[in-house]
C-alpha cells in the first residue's frame, strides 16, 4: 500500500516529476502523459460512475477497471529494465486483457446489432462512457507513441488500453437502454 502522509513535496516545481524508479523527467515526458492519460481515463470512469450504481452488471466491472488503471499506470511509470524479474514490477497481465475481453462479449451479447455509428450520449451514463472511453483511446495513443519513440512499453498494458476502449463503447451502449436508448449518427441528414 502506498502512504501519503504530505500531499505537496514542491519537488515538481521545475516542471519536473519522478518515474516510480526514481529517475528525474520532465511533466511532458511521453512516459508521463501517458500515464496522465489513463489517470484522466480513471477521473472519466469515476465521474461515469455517479450513474451506473444501481446497475449490478456494470458498475461493479467499472469499479474494477477503476483499480486496474493505478495498475496500469504504475506499469507505466516504471520503466522496463533489462533482466527485469518476472512479479518484480507491478505489471499489466495478459489474463486482465482477457478477462476484458469475456466482459465486452457478456455485455455486448445482448444487444441489437449495429447499422450505423453511435453518437455519444442517449443517458447520463452513457454519455459519461464515451467520454471516458475517447480519453482511454488518448490514453492508447499515447503509449503507441511511447513505445515508437523507442521506451519499452509492456505489449499487455497496450492490449489493455485497447480492450478496455472497446468494453467502455459496450458499456455505453448497455447504459443506453441495453441499446434502446442508443442515438445514431445519420450520414449527410443536416445537408
Amino acid at each position: 500500500m502506498v502512504t501519503l502522509n504530505r500531499i505537496y513535496t514542491r519537488t515538481g516545481d521545475g516542471g519536473r516529476t519522478r518515474l516510480a524508479t526514481g529517475e528525474m523527467v520532465s511533466k511532458t515526458a511521453l512516459r508521463v502523459e501517458a500515464y496522465g492519460a489513463v489517470d484522466e481515463t480513471n477521473a472519466a470512469l469515476g465521474l461515469a460512475r455517479l450513474h451506473t450504481g444501481s446497475d449490478g452488471a456494470l458498475d461493479p466491472v467499472l469499479a474494477r477497471v477503476q483499480n486496474e488503471l493505478f495498475d496500469l499506470g504504475a506499469d507505466l511509470a516504471t520503466p522496463e529494465r533489462p533482466g527485469e524479474a518476472p512479479g518484480s514490477v507491478l505489471r499489466i497481465l495478459d489474463s486482465q486483457v482477457e478477462r476484458l475481453e469475456r466482459e465486452i462479449d457478456e455485455l455486448n451479447g445482448p444487444l441489437p446489432p449495429l447499422a450505423s455509428f453511435v453518437l455519444p450520449g442517449g443517458t447520463a451514463a452513457a454519455a459519461a462512457l464515451h467520454l471516458a472511453r475517447t480519453v482511454c483511446r488518448r490514453a492508447e495513443r499515447q503509449a503507441v507513441a511511447l513505445q515508437e519513440a523507442g521506451e519499452a512499453v509492456s505489449p499487455a498494458a497496450l492490449k489493455y488500453l485497447n480492450r478496455l476502449s472497446d468494453l467502455l463503447f459496450v458499456a455505453a451502449r448497455w447504459a443506453n437502454d441495453r441499446g434502446a436508448s442508443e442515438v445514431f449518427w445519420r450520414s449527410g441528414a443536416t445537408r
